[in-house]
C-alpha cells in the first residue's frame, strides 16, 4: 500500500478552503487531538501499518497545518521586517526633523544675537556720547577750578604781602 492510499480522503470543503493561517477554534480541537493521539500510542492511530507510516500520518491536516504554521512564521518575518524598516524611516524622519529644527534654531538664535549685538552698540553709542558729554563738562569744570584757584593764589599773595606791610611798618 502507498502513502496515497493509506490517507484518509479530505472532504471538499477542507480542500476548497485556500491555507489560511489561522485555524477555527474546532480545527485547532482537531489538530491537538491528534497531536496528543499520536504522542500517546503511535502504533494505534496509523491506519496503514506499512514502513513508510509515519510519513503517511504527516500527510493530510497535519501538512497542512505545517503549510500555514510556515506561512504564519513567513507572515510574522515579513511583518517583523516591515515594522523594522517603518522604526528605520521614522528614525530617518526624525532625524530630518531634528536637523532642520537644529537649523532653524541656529539661525534664530544667530539672528536674535545679532539684534542683541546691535541694541548693545545703539546702547554703547548713546553711552558714549553720554559720556563723552559728561566728560567735557567735567574738562570745563576743572578748567575753571584751576583758573579759580589761580585766582585764589594771587588773592593768597596779595593778602599775604599786605598782612606783611602792615606788620613790618618802620616805627616811626
Amino acid at each position: 500500500m502507498s502513502n496515497q492510499e493509506c490517507e484518509s480522503p479530505e472532504p471538499e470543503e477542507e480542500q476548497a478552503k485556500p491555507d489560511s493561517p489561522f485555524f477555527d477554534d474546532i480545527e485547532r480541537r482537531e489538530l491537538h487531538s491528534e497531536t496528543l493521539s499520536r504522542n500517546e500510542s503511535p502504533s494505534t492511530s496509523l491506519l496503514c501499518p506499512t514502513a513508510d507510516a509515519p510519513v503517511a500520518a504527516l500527510d493530510g491536516k497535519s501538512s497542512n497545518y505545517f503549510a500555514a504554521l510556515d506561512s504564519n512564521i513567513e507572515n510574522l518575518q515579513r511583518r517583523t521586517q516591515q515594522l523594522i524598516e517603518k522604526i528605520n524611516e521614522n528614525r530617518k524622519k526624525d532625524h530630518t526633523v531634528m536637523s532642520n529644527f537644529r537649523e532653524s534654531l541656529m539661525l534664530k538664535v544667530s539672528s536674535l544675537a545679532e539684534k542683541l549685538e546691535e541694541m548693545m552698540f545703539l546702547i554703547y553709542d548713546r553711552h558714549n556720547k553720554q559720556m563723552q558729554d559728561k566728560l567735557q563738562e567735567l574738562s570745563e569744570i576743572m578748567e575753571r577750578i584751576s583758573q579759580i584757584q589761580t585766582e585764589l593764589r594771587q588773592v593768597c599773595h596779595t593778602v599775604e604781602a599786605a598782612y606783611k606791610d602792615l606788620c613790618v611798618q618802620p616805627e616811626v
